[in-house]
């Protein structure tokens, strides 16, 4: 029996202009050009992970995802975990280049996103609460991601999606994502039956060949249970205190033992201990679920 692919459109393929309504997340480290651009020529919508890299970088990564395909794309940027003059250069690069879309993720910051808007740029703002959602939409946001306490990577969510959602759907009328834990057609169809105008997924997208994620954090990837994660602040280095991560037990998790909270990212180690770079990305046993 044949399927009817325009079922997909949503509120969100309308505005991004994608065919289906799944954001691939800007991962900082794995989401370069190649994972971008193979999401949005496949259909979907592929976001550039440029959390303070250089204004050449980014400009270089834009330039790549363009001659690699002509459908829309974005950049994520997060500016609670970015020095304000790399930041303002970061935006600078992005719309002197006039990508389509910017997606920003922690705390909201009003004046980015005015900035983005005034040149005509989609703002996508990934949060962890009802007032995170309120404050994005009132900010002028254009979509906004939910993100769940299930979500791989640096958490947000302090509740689960499947409460968190219907929630924000509730109260905002800007288009709304869902986040964390979404790896199927059957999430999708889950997250579209709760409000959703489609899925933003990470740890889907970490492990392909298009992805600039180093071999070893593949294969654990792939390698992974469930029940395999652990939720800790032990990786908040240059991020605000109290950001909590999702990421595979290792080396550094079995370490800390019960002592998985309480650590300032201003009196963390800066040693091989979490901030080992291997190929552009923090490796250091980091590994997202």
């Amino acid at each position: 029996m044949a399927i009817d692919m325009t079922s997909f459109a949503t509120p969100l393929t309308r505005l991004l202009g994608c065919r289906y309504p799944v954001i691939s997340a800007g991962m900082g480290g794995p989401a370069r050009a190649g994972l971008a651009a193979a999401v949005s020529h496949a259909g979907g919508f592929g976001l550039l992970g440029m959390v303070r890299e250089s204004p050449e970088l980014i400009s270089r990564e834009i330039a790549a995802v363009r001659a690699a395909t002509d459908q829309p794309f974005g950049v994520n940027l997060i500016p609670s975990a970015t020095d304000s003059s790399l930041l303002a250069a970061e935006l600078d690069v992005c719309l002197a280049a006039r990508v389509p879309a910017i997606c920003f993720f922690w705390d909201v910051v009003p004046d980015v996103v005015a900035r983005a808007k005034d040149a005509g740029v989609l703002v996508l703002y990934q949060v962890g609460s009802l007032e995170g959602a309120l404050a994005a939409e009132q900010a002028g946001a254009d979509v906004v991601i939910a993100q769940g306490i299930e979500a791989g990577g640096h958490v947000r969510g302090r509740t689960g999606i499947l409460t968190l959602l219907p929630e924000i759907v509730r109260h905002v009328r800007i288009p709304v994502v869902a986040s964390g834990g979404f790896a199927t057609g059957a999430g999708l169809v889950a997250a579209l039956a709760l409000g959703a105008a489609g899925i933003h997924c990470g740890t889907l997208f970490l492990a392909t060949h298009e992805s600039f994620a180093h071999d070893y954090h593949k294969q654990r990837i792939l390698a992974a249970q469930a029940g395999d994660t652990v939720y800790t602040d032990l990786f908040a280095i240059n991020w605000p205190p109290h950001s909590p991560v999702r990421v595979l037990a290792n080396s550094v998790t079995g370490k800390a033992g019960n002592n998985l909270f309480g650590h300032h990212p201003d009196r963390l180690p800066r040693d091989g201990f979490c901030c080992n770079k291997v190929v552009g990305y923090d490796v250091g046993d980091k590994m997202k679920d």
